[in-house]
């Protein structure tokens, strides 16, 4: 049954791609220019040890809209079909009585382009189909060489535009411009998914985010390639995104860094403008923002770019939380994105548990309601898989 409660507050979720926590002001960055995010965390709970179910695009989304980790839906790579049998929170929420909308990528492969939203109103960034399919029989070899190779370093720098740029552009647009017509229409409640590709590589940025920046301010990674024994798993990564045979300068990594903060400094600022609509309409104050990525990026910690393991640069993501009923402060506990689609039905259901929703499939998550709403921490983990490219056996994360 459709249920619809005047009371239920609205859901806005901005996810950015490729963000690691470490790189913004509200996780105490000293360089990072991040004042949208760190204004929401400032008046909201901010969770410290939030992480990604799996270090990629794909699989890690759809735990994420799931609640289940990626071997249970064999959510393995960027090729695996996310089936249309997989309930996801989108659903749930409707059966909530919510409007449900996403604006931007989540990286869906196969014919379901909804999982469960009742619109879409801007394509993805990458096609469905299954072309990232990986050849499990020459698993050192890559099927994207293209990309995630060391060019995006060696090349960082200031770009007029960048497809990613005009994509992000589309996602915001058209994320205020449904926002707008739930008010037009006094439609209620909403729940909308803003996705941002931003601050992803390529690390190319507009002119105007690089010049936040001085070239003196950028820090250098924290930890290079020799100054830690070099495992199986990263000597394998190292090939495969070659760094291990493209040599790169110290100012090639400062400039790859300097456009992925301000990259981030772009994405912050999409924030702020979903942030000032939702204010315009009037709904401030029964809107719940939910701010959070994919995965991280190494961003030449250990030598490593990008993600595709479980260090902490590359497995761990924001998680902030703001809006009514929200404590302010921060969580310690370990979390993961799988733990977002019970915490979205509690916020939907508030004290209505007559209303709970009968789990289509088992989930994995826990809900962190309460602990958002300043009750006592859990002695919650994070569980982490990976069994894609550039690796011949699975990989696990526990915290």
């Amino acid at each position: 049954m459709i249920m619809a409660r005047s009371q239920q507050p609205n859901i806005v979720l901005i996810m950015a791609d490729q963000l690691a926590p470490h790189f913004t002001g509200a996780y105490g960055h000293p360089v990072v220019k991040t004042p949208h995010m760190d204004a929401l965390a400032a008046r909201g709970v901010r969770f410290d040890a939030a992480y990604c179910n799996s270090p990629l695009c794909a699989p890690s989304r759809f735990s994420f809209m799931s609640g289940q980790l990626v071997t249970r839906i064999a959510a393995y790579d960027n090729a695996s079909e996310f089936t249309s049998a997989v309930p996801t929170f989108a659903h749930y929420l409707r059966g909530l009585g919510y409007r449900t909308c996403l604006s931007g990528k989540m990286h869906f492969v196969g014919p379901d382009q909804l999982h469960g939203f009742e619109e879409r109103i801007t394509t993805d960034v990458y096609p469905s189909d299954f072309a990232w399919t990986p050849d499990w029989e020459q698993a050192d070899e890559r099927i994207d060489k293209w990309y995630h190779n060391m060019d995006s370093v060696r090349e960082a720098g200031v770009a007029a535009t960048t497809f990613q740029l005009e994509y992000d552009e589309e996602v915001g647009f058209f994320a205020r411009r449904k926002l707008m017509q739930y008010a037009s229409e006094n439609v209620g409640p909403f729940a909308l998914v803003a996705s941002f590709i931003h601050p992803h590589d390529p690390y190319v940025a507009r002119p105007e985010w690089w010049n936040l920046y001085n070239a003196g301010d950028i820090d250098m990674p924290a930890t290079d390639a020799g100054a830690v024994p070099m495992d199986a798993f990263s000597s394998r990564l190292m090939d495969g995104i070659e760094a291990s045979t493209v040599a790169v300068t110290d100012d090639q990594v400062r400039n790859a860094r300097h456009a992925y903060y301000a990259n981030i400094s772009y994405f912050d600022s999409k924030i702020g403008e979903i942030v000032r609509t939702i204010e315009e309409i009037g709904h401030l104050d029964n809107t719940i923002f939910i701010i959070t990525a994919d995965h991280g990026d190494m961003l030449g910690e250990r030598g490593l770019w990008y993600k595709m393991n479980f260090f902490e640069h590359s497995a761990r993501v924001p998680l902030i939380m703001a809006g009514p009923g929200i404590a302010n402060g921060a969580v310690n506990s370990a979390c993961s994105l799988i733990d977002l689609l019970p915490t979205m039905i509690d916020m939907a259901l508030g004290d209505d548990e007559d209303s709970r929703p009968e789990l289509g499939q088992p989930i994995d998550g826990r809900s962190l309601w309460a602990m958002a709403r300043g009750g006592d921490e859990d002695d919650g983990e994070a569980i982490g898989e990976y069994c894609a490219e550039m690796t011949a056996s699975p990989v696990f994360m526990i915290r």
